[in-house]
């Protein structure tokens, strides 16, 4: 009987994961009903890609309901805590989701032009989605490698989708080579916890650390495992070596997904394991935390700055980014799931949108856009300029004309500064690294409105569904740092849960790096 009630409360927890999945089987099965039609030149059954996209929107869109309601509701994880039913991991699927929308309009988008992609394509998107929003929910190191694998596997193949690109085969086997190997180091962790505590479950892995004041070498060497596999997937330096290569090989849209969701879920799941467990051990991690956010905010912006590329340039700017979230992880508790959740809603829009002018204006070339493809597109089409601008700047952080990008950093220099121990070495690279980053991303605005247009350059063709969502990302963008207080509350209410009474202490500063350990309540218990 117990066993069945446990059955029925992992799907009542998983209930929007498993909406998704079937939903994802049935648009499967639908794509293989009738029988493919080839037309030349373009990908198998690629004139029914659209509507499946379309579904796979509204789809998205009404497990994005579920999710409302299930927080709204109050809804719970599953009683042996291994699923969370926290407002952190709600707050992550709706990001997740929002992200999932705009990379089918993306694709919706591209398959106008290029009709390179088949109807399983939408499917691989929502696969892969399951996968980020079961690492969202785990609070188990089993379900923590399942959603990686599963979202893992869905993206090494959208990587080389376009079976007419070289480039895009070349990106498959890249990122599938290098994250195998990231896979078999987390693996190779989480049996070293395991064997180190008896449990795979991330409550019982902070009991045992918490009766144990020193910590024995295998769980030291799988938790060193565990942050190097969550270090690739969130495309630290320098285990990012990976990133440029591939998102210059893969399709547009499949950059854009990477860029922005995969992130969203790798930082969700590596903020929880930080948070919830390995805060009480934060003397032994921070000065190696630390040295990772400071390596990646510096690699990914002086990297950035010699990139003509556009794709090249936005994927060491995501290196930054990513540096940007690990100071939110060094400073541990709410004030970094907070500052994580704020952020990634800025973030995911910046990157829609700006990748949706990337397609728009490189009009279905299996090539990446560069500098000159931009320049002078004031002259031509001054609203994709405009745009363009929003989130180039957002990216930036600057204030009004950046939108929240702005807030999304001032919330994680807040955190960084407001710490029981404030992080202020790390604040002030932060701001330095930002700065540097005016190099490469004013450079893009000044090609857009300072520079002619080159002969012969085509002019961006009409995109509805790619126009629809960069007038989208931008207007939220814009509406969103004049008024942030609507994704403040939310990201307010997105904290961990963690069990009753665990509160970790500040710990002492080690040499070179001031210290706060991770502190938070369990609201979820009141």
């Amino acid at each position: 009987m117990s066993e069945m009630m446990t059955g029925g409360a992992m799907l009542r927890a998983l209930a929007p994961e498993l909406l998704l999945s079937a939903g994802a089987m049935v648009m499967l099965l639908a794509s293989v009903w009738y029988p493919q039609r080839q037309h030349a030149g373009a990908a198998e059954g690629a004139e029914r890609t659209s509507s499946m996209a379309r579904f796979g929107m509204v789809l998205s869109m009404l497990v994005g309901l579920v999710v409302v309601i299930a927080w709204g509701d109050g809804a719970e994880g599953t009683a042996d805590l291994r699923i969370a039913g926290d407002g952190f991991r709600w707050a992550i699927d709706l990001i997740i989701l929002l992200g999932v929308v705009l990379t089918l309009m993306l694709f919706e988008a591209e398959q106008q032009r290029s009709h390179a992609f088949s109807p399983e394509v939408p499917v691989l998107v929502l696969l892969a989605a399951v996968g980020m929003m079961v690492l969202a929910a785990a609070r188990d190191l089993m379900f923590v490698f399942l959603g990686i694998e599963l979202m893992s596997l869905a993206v090494y193949v959208l990587a080389g989708v376009n079976r007419r690109s070289k480039r895009g085969a070349e990106s498959a086997v890249k990122y599938f080579l290098l994250g195998a190997v990231a896979s078999g180091f987390l693996l190779y962790g989480i049996a070293l916890l395991y064997g180190a505590t008896g449990s795979t479950r991330l409550v019982d892995i902070a009991q045992w650390m918490t009766a144990h004041a020193s910590l024995t070498p295998l769980f030291v060497m799988g938790a060193a495992l565990l942050l190097v596999g969550f270090a690739f997937k969130v495309a630290a330096a320098p285990f990012h070596l990976w990133t440029p290569d591939v998102y210059d090989g893969a399709p547009l849209p499949v950059a854009a997904f990477m860029s922005a969701s995969v992130k969203t879920a790798a930082f969700a799941t590596f903020a929880r394991v930080m948070v919830e467990v390995l805060g009480a051990s934060a003397a032994r991690w921070h000065t190696g935390l630390w040295w990772l956010a400071v390596v990646t905010m510096v690699v990914g912006n002086v990297f950035a700055l010699s990139q003509r590329n556009l794709v090249r340039m936005l994927a060491y700017s995501s290196i930054a980014h990513a540096g940007y979230l690990l100071v939110a992880l060094v400073v541990g508790g709410a004030p970094a799931t907070t500052a994580i959740v704020f952020y990634m809603v800025s973030y995911t829009l910046a990157t829609m949108g700006a990748f949706g002018v990337l397609v728009a204006i490189n009009n279905g070339r299996d090539v990446s856009p560069t500098v000159d493809d931009i320049a002078g597109l004031w002259l031509v089409r001054p609203w994709l300029a405009s745009a363009m601008a929003v989130f180039l700047l957002a990216f930036l952080g600057m204030p009004l004309v950046g939108g929240m990008g702005f807030f999304a950093k001032w919330y994680v220099l807040e955190a960084a500064l407001q710490a029981n121990a404030p992080q202020t070495i790390l604040a002030v690279i932060l701001v330095v690294t930002s700065a540097i980053s005016a190099a490469y991303y004013l450079a893009v605005v000044s090609a857009m409105f300072m520079r002619p247009r080159p002969e012969g350059q085509p002019l961006p063709a009409s995109a509805p569904m790619a126009h629809s969502l960069i007038a989208f990302t931008a207007a939220v963008l814009l509406a969103l740092g004049l008024y942030p207080t609507p994704v403040v509350q939310m990201a307010r209410k997105a904290v961990t849960s963690q069990r009753e009474g665990s509160l970790v202490p500040p710990a002492p500063a080690p040499a070179g790096a001031r210290l706060q350990a991770a502190s938070i309540s369990d609201r979820n218990a009141r």
